[in-house]
Formats: C-alpha cells, sequence, structure tokens
C-alpha cells in the first residue's frame, strides 16, 4: 500500500510529462518543413541568412594580403569553409579553383576551418595548389557574420550586391555555382586569355 502523502508528488510529476496543450505559445514553436531544403534558413536566422544583410568578412591570407569581401561588391564572390582533413572538401578544391579561373564575374575564397599551422597549411598548398585565396579562420573566433559552419565543406555564395544568394551543405560543382550565378542574367562572363 502506497502512504497518501506519496501519492502527490507522483501525480505532479506525471502532470509535468504531459504533452504541451495547443495554446498560443505552442502554435509560435517552429516546425521542421520535410519539403524545405537542407540549405534552406529562416530568414530570421542570422545576418548571413540568405537573402538579408551582407555579411562582413575581414581576414589575412595566406599570402600576407588583406581579403576584405565588401570591396569586391560588383562581382560574385564564392565563401567556402573547408578543412584539409575533409575528403569532400579537397575533391571540390579543382572544381572551385577551374570556376575562378574561367569567370571573369567571381572571386572564390578558401577558408580553411581548422586549427592548423601556417607552415602546415602551406605545405598542404604545394601539394594540392589553387589559385585563389586561402585564409586560416580561428575556429574559436569565426567570421561573426557567417554562421559557424555545422559540417564542411560550406559554402556561400555572395551576390554582387553583398548579399547572400545561396548557401550550400557539402559539396558544390561549378554547375551548382553557375546555376544561382547565371540565373539573373543567363550568361556567364568568361576570363579574358592572358
Amino acid at each position: 500500500m502506497i502512504p497518501k502523502y506519496c501519492v502527490l508528488p507522483v501525480l505532479l510529476a506525471l502532470a509535468a510529462c504531459q504533452p504541451a496543450s495547443t495554446d498560443a505559445a505552442s502554435a509560435d514553436a517552429k516546425q521542421v518543413d520535410p519539403k524545405q531544403p537542407v540549405d534552406a534558413k529562416p530568414a530570421d536566422a542570422t545576418p548571413a541568412a540568405e537573402g538579408t544583410g551582407t555579411p562582413a568578412l575581414k581576414i589575412a591570407t595566406l599570402d600576407g594580403a588583406q581579403y576584405d569581401l565588401a570591396s569586391k561588391r560588383g562581382g560574385w564572390v564564392v565563401v567556402n569553409f573547408w578543412a584539409t582533413w575533409c575528403a569532400p572538401c579537397i575533391k571540390e578544391m579543382p572544381e572551385l579553383d577551374a570556376f575562378d579561373a574561367e569567370r571573369a564575374d567571381v572571386e572564390v575564397i578558401g577558408l580553411a576551418y581548422e586549427e592548423i599551422a601556417v607552415e602546415e597549411m602551406r605545405a598542404f598548398l604545394k601539394q594540392r595548389p589553387v589559385r585563389y585565396p586561402i585564409a586560416l579562420v580561428d575556429t574559436y573566433d569565426p567570421p561573426a557574420d557567417f554562421p559557424t559552419p555545422r559540417g564542411l565543406p560550406m559554402t556561400y555564395v555572395i551576390a554582387p550586391d553583398g548579399r547572400i544568394a545561396k548557401s550550400f551543405m557539402g559539396p558544390v560543382t561549378g554547375a551548382e555555382l553557375a546555376a544561382v550565378i547565371d540565373a539573373p542574367t543567363g550568361a556567364p562572363v568568361a576570363k579574358p586569355e592572358g
């Protein structure tokens, strides 16, 4: 037999485990839409959500130059978070390099999102060279206007007005980038020979 003074705490605990009611507060809870693409973000998620805000990025590249995303307005920029230990990242590097070389209206920047010494990164890039600039990102202090990558590679396509036109989680191809960049105009701009 259970003493009466033990029944009340048990009943209160059971009441606390009941599903939430469908009041106004529950109606405001965000629902996951299975039809929503993986890379879509709610408009209010961060300033870097697609189509909102103009993310800032000022960072030193491995060649000693200062890279300022704001100075690239008027052209398309592909911001690619990657790491040397990430096989899909390494696989997409030649594709990003070729895309950057082919297109006068596009610039790629690689942000190495890992703890690695500059000398180690330079040695890695000797084995897998790319023409686009590479910068090391402090994993404890990533660029504030970009969400912390949930996985790598993570790529953002920045439109000429400075807004994020599209983001890609996972490897991206030149064809996928071109589909975003060429959608408004329909015509790629080839880099001049020489």
